[in-house]
């Protein structure tokens, strides 16, 4: 189509033609078929609706800001730098790339545009992976890698690889959209902690003091994920963090702060002296300006689901004022629940995933306070008024090594007794009260994993006890298998719980690397890394299957499982092909290199005849073997004894 030109243009490029336009007889003018001079007819537009595409929103569309401000000459530099990073993320559309130019500088603003072919590209994109598989990253000396666990292939297929990704450790989200690496430079993050929806991130920097006297200033920032931007921080001494947590760095404990409130990020809270400071996520202040004072306390934790805590506070005045737990809901500061416990040594809170049950382990002291023993008290979250259970060990006297919940369950499982053989006994809390399912007597366990669907459960022996591991199905109360990864030091279920990856990091010198077994037991494949440092999987979301739907799929899973016995019939027989090339290629590198060596004698026959006196044969039977004994005198000494 040519271009559109005004009136003015027409005029002056006509008089510069020497035409006079008031001699044109322009209703003899034809124009080809098709060309319009850019000039739209009155109808045109009633046509031009039906051709009209509809703007689907900006889903597909990300804006990249802190690039570097270059001029014009720079600019195919910068933007092919660009477009190599973020391809990697999805396939960006035929001029999807769009980088503003500061008309007044002639430089770039900073920031850009990228569109993508469809909204969403990539971010969630491996939980569509056609084989259904997982994905994990490891750390082994320099390099970080992330690796697909192709377990129907029995191997790690290989995703990503970066030498000097991060320099102290790597964390996924908790719902696996982001993977942050930790660095020296800038703030120098040392620890993070994603909130449960990934909403907001803290971090924590530390910086050493001038005067050694003093204690180290610490930083700690509360970022919001998506746009980078900074919340809310909290300065002060490492003193002022250092209440709470389960570790961290130069006395202050991690996490300083702990979310509550299920995936809505609505709530996080911290334990000071004397209080406990619960903060909302909308104006990142305290929660009615002021914190909830609780003299002593000790401990607390969130619900996993519900904007819920309980707290732990210890004994006063020499037992005259007993220890409690108080369950206290938020935002309202209530307390909903609280038991008095007496004589308690210790006491510690374990939450159920759903967060339908608070079981609290409580050591308490004897009459003669020279030993302690060992009872629990269950609180029935969802049930009116919170009712509480009270239930102890068959023999109270057993110490108690691990508990673990079932995840999303109603069962539980404890180790108790003594090491190095203490007994597994496994309970439900169905039906109102609690039931002893089965003792399993004389296990070399220290350690409880249940798988993320329950049902079954490793116990496993880490660390002092060689990385014995038993494979049990607690539905039917039968042990799948047993088995031993050497040394291991840590296991972690796959999402799904299909698979777990057993590991033996580089606390230990030798057989660095990690194992990948079936839920029941079956070892699939080996890597060994020198200096491994690190293995985890990467989290899924929630399912997006409401529970009826969830329910209809169970029940229909033969018809929908026929494709995946096609398919993993069709892996065995390839896996089964493979086997037989390797086994032949095998033989063939055998008889080549025998082969290669009988030419080499043949070749070296006539040197062979020279050294034994002109004799041809290398036939043996034609030689004879003589053994010849050689005694050679080292050293005689002589040395008098004298009797005493």
């Amino acid at each position: 189509m040519a271009a559109v030109m005004s009136m003015e243009d027409i005029r002056t490029e006509a008089t510069r033609l020497n035409i006079d336009l008031s001699s044109v007889d322009w209703a003899s003018v034809r124009l080809p078929p098709g060309e319009d001079c850019g000039i739209i007819s009155d109808d045109d537009d009633l046509h031009e609706e039906d051709s009209l595409e509809f703007d689907a929103g900006f889903g597909n569309i990300i804006i990249v800001d802190n690039l570097p401000v270059v001029p014009r000459e720079k600019f195919e530099k910068l933007e092919g730098v660009v477009r190599k990073i973020y391809s990697q993320i999805g396939v960006i559309k035929e001029n999807g790339l769009w980088m503003p130019v500061d008309e007044d500088t002639g430089k770039t603003r900073g920031y850009c545009f990228i569109e993508y072919n469809t909204p969403q590209e990539n971010l969630q994109r491996w939980l569509t992976d056609e084989k259904g598989r997982d994905q994990f990253v490891i750390r082994a000396g320099s390099d970080t890698e992330v690796l697909w666990n192709d377990a129907r292939q029995v191997k790690a297929d290989p995703v990503y690889k970066r030498p000097f990704w991060t320099e102290s450790f790597v964390q996924w989200s908790p719902l696996g959209t982001y993977l942050a690496t930790v660095h020296r430079q800038g703030a120098a993050v040392k620890l993070i902690d994603f909130s449960p929806g990934e909403k907001y991130l803290v971090t924590y920097s530390s910086h050493e003091p001038s005067n050694p006297r003093d204690t180290h200033r610490v930083v700690l920032n509360i970022f919001d994920v998506r746009t980078g931007k900074v919340m809310r921080d909290f300065k002060g001494s490492a003193d002022e963090f250092a209440i709470g947590g389960t570790g961290g760095f130069s006395g202050v404990s991690w996490p300083v702060f702990k979310w509550g409130g299920g995936k809505e990020d609505k709530y996080f809270a911290r334990m000071g002296k004397n209080v406990i400071s619960v903060y909302d996520t909308e104006t990142f202040g305290l929660i009615d300006k002021k914190s909830i004072k609780v003299d002593n306390v000790m401990d607390f934790s969130w619900s996993p689901t519900d904007p819920i805590f309980a707290l732990f506070v210890p004994e006063l005045g020499g037992g005259n004022q007993p220890a409690r737990v108080s369950l206290f809901q938020i935002p309202s500061k209530v307390e909903l629940r609280q038991k008095n416990l007496f004589s308690v040594s210790d006491c510690k809170m374990y939450w159920q995933s759903n967060g339908e049950y608070l079981a609290v382990k409580v050591d308490r002291y004897t009459k003669t306070k020279k030993s302690t023993y060992t009872g629990f008290e269950l609180f029935r979250i969802k049930e009116r008024d919170i009712p509480i259970e009270v239930f102890e060990l068959d023999n109270k006297n057993d110490k108690v090594i691990s508990f673990a919940w079932e995840p999303k369950g109603h069962r539980f499982a404890v180790i108790h007794g003594d090491n190095p053989r203490p007994d597994v006994s496994f309970y439900s809390v169905k039906g109102g009260k609690v039931l002893k399912l089965t003792t399993l007597k004389q296990k070399q366990a220290n350690a409880l994993f249940w798988s993320p669907s329950g049902r079954f459960i490793i116990l496993a022996g880490l660390k002092g006890f060689n990385g014995q591991l038993e494979f049990y199905n607690v539905d039917e109360l039968e042990t799948m298998a047993t088995a031993e990864h050497f040394m291991a030091t840590d296991i972690e279920w796959d999402p799904t719980g299909r698979y777990v990856a057993t590991s033996v990091t580089s606390v230990h010198e030798m057989e660095n690397g990690f194992n990948i077994w079936s839920f029941n037991g079956k070892l699939l494949y080996r890597i060994l890394k020198d200096h491994f440092f690190q293995f985890l999987w990467r989290p899924r979301p929630p399912s997006f299957l409401s529970p009826e739907k969830e329910e209809e799929i169970f029940k229909n899973l033969k018809k929908y499982s026929k494709k995946y016995d096609v398919q993993d019939q069709d892996i065995s027989v390839l896996l089964s092909e493979q086997d037989r090339e390797k086994r032949k290629q095998l033989k063939d590198d055998w008889e080549r290199w025998v082969n290669e060596w009988k030419r080499y004698h043949e070749q070296e026959k006539m040197d062979r005849q020279m050294l034994r006196d002109g004799e041809a044969s290398d036939v043996e039977e034609e030689y004879e073997a003589k053994e010849v004994e050689v005694e050679e005198l080292l050293d005689v000494s002589e040395e008098i004894i004298q009797d005493a």
